[in-house]
């Protein structure tokens, strides 16, 4: 058992730091140039919600084609790469049962297909498929449901680990349940065809470890030049090293248990690493070679593990290297932390690849549930890896491809969900940045020592002078908090917050939108929700958190109620009478349609009045509404407006910032009729939120300027729940040239 705090630097906030600027100098980074959703690749015909997903990904020997796993189509998919900034769908071949992995070896892919009837009963085989034609020109049995394929380096060997996976809903999924799995070796030719396609080898893995023995459950496998397979035995926390030659196990030992400090354990909306947890098995998933000698697990875990990192192994056991808890705080300090799993495996990294990029060996980790991949370059035998840089990725990173050959690293993002937006997509980035492009904004640490957790921010003002913003969270998390963000770097930090606290009691509100308060102090607004009964709130709050009034709409303005309520707020002071304006998203009941009000409250008088604001049609292919999600103040008697499509990624067609001046209409009473204000469009947001290449977010939702002219932009990244959690913070640029 290994007990190992972080090692890589003292806070996860310092290792973004050092990322972003120290390392930048010395090589470059990558950089994300395309996002393909494979549902593009559909048959013409197909319903593009169709559910299709690409989960493994390999390449031709050129680089030039990726083909993917389409476990949901039970199909695998090409993709031309040729100009890897735009690929190109290149047609699907049916299988006839689920794919579990792909692997290319000379002229053809080789596809693990999975035919089992039950899990009493596991079947499957390995379909080869030429890839010049797409037909199947060999289907050789594997006895048993197969998952992880790999080709050894040379082209002589397929290792294909057969899990024969348990019944979750037995016994609680305690292992063992026969069969047991194995190892399946297949010798290949020249070309890639298996030599023995009708009598596999099978590798017994049958009494090697110590949790149920005579259940191995392979998981993955990887081949390294001397065609060693190491083994991950997941649910059995071992691993196996097989001479592919002989089918021998050469060496086998316990993937062990580590203990771990500082992280978040407990699912209950806030984010905290402040947590331990207790001998740990790793229970590996992925597994790449580093060399010949050395080879990394992702320590995924699965029914009773999980150690949240990676590790270096030796092949003779020794542990080189333990990520301790360096992922999990990783993830909070860059807002991509996923609470709802906290007390099951955290940020839980899955995937595993290396791979020569010039001088360096890569080390590439996958985060399943935190949506990014870190990258690390290999410091040598008994050395910690030199963190390099993160790379967010679309919902539920799967298969990790290195090119290094074009310099080019490709993910297979799994989760796709039409219904909700969510689409599988391959994600490909470039070796050719000069810097990193993510994060944009981190946490320093708190008062524990732990990064501040954070996410989901949804408004944002600047402070009265200087470069400092304040940004408010929504109720993705049940603690309503104010941060503080210093701009004055090349990365945003947020370094302090205040919870929002009533009689003493931390609040759970829906904060959408700050603002700076006449005197000191803010302005937050709270998003109503009708079936709730929750009221749409404008609260006064003090520096320290308090909210000293709670201020709601008239009963007139109140009956017409809707979801989709309070969605920012803005202030300003005209002979010196304070006033308040806020921004409701959508249409209530007695609006015209595309129509929305903005409410003015004046804290002197107590008194609303409202005036209506002209939403653009919904342009969206997928639908959807229209609306808004942030006001802010310019000066004089003109305000800055967020107006956007409620769409994601390529469904998104409308993200923008118009102007107002409220100077040209009159603010009415609750029930009148009211006067339109006249808007401007000013910046094409969409456009701005496009520009690194990702499946984007529907929601730009904070919106400030700083005393010097500075305009900052947030995205909403939903508290990384079905989302990828990719929080976009983007310097517009000056507002004179802007507004």
């Amino acid at each position: 058992m290994t007990k190992r705090a972080s090692v890589l630097m003292l806070s996860a906030s310092a290792i973004v730091i050092a990322a972003t600027s120290a390392h930048a100098q010395e090589a470059p980074f990558f950089e994300r140039i395309s996002t393909y959703p494979v549902f593009w690749n559909l048959a013409e015909g197909m319903d593009p919600a169709t559910q299709t997903a690409a989960e493994i990904v390999t390449a031709t020997a050129d680089g030039m084609m990726l083909i993917y796993s389409d476990s949901p189509g039970e199909a695998i998919g090409f993709v031309d790469i040729a100009d890897p900034a735009a690929p190109e769908g290149a047609g699907r071949v049916e299988m006839g049962g689920e794919p579990t992995s792909v692997v290319t070896a000379g002229d053809h892919v080789m596809v693990g297909v999975n035919t089992s009837e039950s899990f009493t009963e596991p079947s499957g085989h390995v379909s080869v498929v030429s890839i010049s034609d797409r037909s199947i020109v060999a289907t050789c049995d594997v006895a048993g449901q197969p998952d992880s394929l790999a080709v050894s380096p040379d082209g002589t060997f397929l290792a294909i680990a057969i899990e024969n996976e348990r019944d979750e809903d037995l016994d609680d999924g305690v292992i063992p349940q026969l069969p047991a799995g194995h190892l399946a070796v297949f010798s290949l030719d020249a070309s890639g065809m298996p030599t023995n396609c009708d009598d596999v080898t099978i590798v017994d893995l049958t009494g090697l470890a110590e949790v149920a023995p005579s259940d191995p459950e392979p998981e993955y496998v990887d081949i390294n030049s001397q065609n060693m397979a190491v083994v991950t035995i997941q649910e059995n926390n071992h691993l196996a090293i097989v001479d592919l030659a002989t089918g021998e196990v050469v060496n086998h030992f316990s993937a062990g248990a580590v203990d771990l400090d500082g992280i978040d354990t407990e699912d209950d909306g806030i984010i905290t690493a402040h947590s331990s947890l207790d001998d740990v098995p790793r229970e590996p998933d992925a597994v790449s070679w580093v060399d010949d000698t050395r080879f990394v697990t992702a320590d995924e875990g699965d029914y009773e593990g999980g150690s949240r990192g990676f590790t270096i192994f030796n092949v003779d056991g020794t542990i080189e290297y333990d990520a301790g808890n360096n992922l999990d705080r990783l993830a909070i300090a860059i807002g991509n932390y996923n609470d709802g799993r906290s007390d099951n495996k955290g940020a839980e990294p899955e995937g595993a690849e290396t791979a020569v990029f010039g001088d360096d060996t890569l080390i590439f980790i996958g985060s399943e549930r935190s949506n990014f991949i870190l990258v690390f370059a290999d410091a040598g035998a008994g050395n910690e890896p030199e963190f390099i840089q993160v790379l967010p990725t679309n919902i539920a990173p799967e298969g990790l491809l290195a090119i290094p050959s074009r310099g080019l690293f490709v993910v297979a993002t799994e989760e796709d969900a039409a219904e909700d937006d969510l689409r599988s997509t391959l994600q490909i980035f470039s070796k050719t940045a000069d810097e990193s492009f993510y994060p944009t904004i981190a946490s320093n640490s708190d008062d524990e020592g732990g990064p501040i957790g954070w996410g989901a921010l949804s408004g944002m003002v600047a402070a009265g002078e200087g470069p400092t913003l304040y940004a408010v969270n929504d109720s993705a998390f049940v603690e309503s908090r104010i941060y503080t963000i210093d701009v004055s770097g090349e990365l945003a930090l947020i370094d302090d917050y205040v919870a929002l606290t009533l009689d003493g009691e931390i609040k759970h509100y829906d904060p959408e939108g700050i603002a700076l308060r006449d005197g000191g102090g803010f302005w937050v607004v709270s998003e109503g929700n009708a079936g709730a009964e929750r009221p749409n709130l404008l609260l006064s709050v003090a520096e320290d958190g308090t909210v000293e009034e709670e201020i709601g709409l008239p009963d007139a303005v109140n009956a017409n109620m809707i979801n989709n309520g309070f969605e920012g707020v803005a202030s300003w002071t005209e002979d010196g009478t304070e006033h308040v304006i806020v921004a409701f998203q959508r249409e209530w009941e007695d609006d015209a349609d595309n129509q929305v009000k903005l409410g003015i409250y004046t804290p002197s008088t107590g008194e609303w009045g409202f005036v209506g604001y002209e939403l653009n049609e919904p342009t969206s292919p997928n639908g959807g509404w229209v609306g808004l999600s942030e006001i802010t103040y310019l000066g004089g008697s003109t305000f800055a407006i967020i107006e956007r499509d409620n769409q994601p990624g390529v469904y998104s067609t409308y993200k923008v910032i118009t102007t107002i001046d409220l100077s040209t209409v009159t603010p009415v009473a609750a029930g009148e009729e009211l006067e339109i204000v006249e808007k401007t469009q000013a910046v094409d947001v969409l456009e701005e939120m496009l520009a690194t290449n990702g499946w984007i977010s529907d929601k730009p939702e904070g919106l400030a300027v700083t005393s010097d002219g500075t305009v900052y932009l947030v995205i909403d990244n939903d508290g990384t729940d079905d989302a990828p959690g990719e929080t976009q913070f983007i310097t517009l640029g000056a507002a004179d040239d802007l507004f």
